[in-house]
């Protein structure tokens, strides 16, 4: 899978999540990019992102990221 293609995916996740048809991530996108993203809502994107590419986020890879595009690195590694 491409990155270009996890990007896709990701965005519609993203979208779900927060309810905004028009939020488009990037690599350098963090929490403070997109409005409504606080603890809880990390914790329903990442059970989303991790149903959406069938994988399992290790708690140390949770901790570590400090932006979309180290989520989509891990997933590169997954898929």
């Amino acid at each position: 899978m491409s990155r270009d293609e996890i990007f896709t995916r990701l965005n519609e996740v993203f979208q779900d999540v927060f309810g905004d048809d028009d939020i488009t991530v990037t690599d350098e996108t963090t929490a403070a990019d997109v409005e409504g993203w606080d603890s809880l809502r990390h914790i329903t994107l990442l059970a989303a992102v991790e149903d959406e590419f069938d994988i399992e986020f290790s708690m140390g890879q949770t901790v570590k990221m400090k932006n979309v595009g180290e989520m989509v690195d891990y997933i590169e590694e997954e898929a």
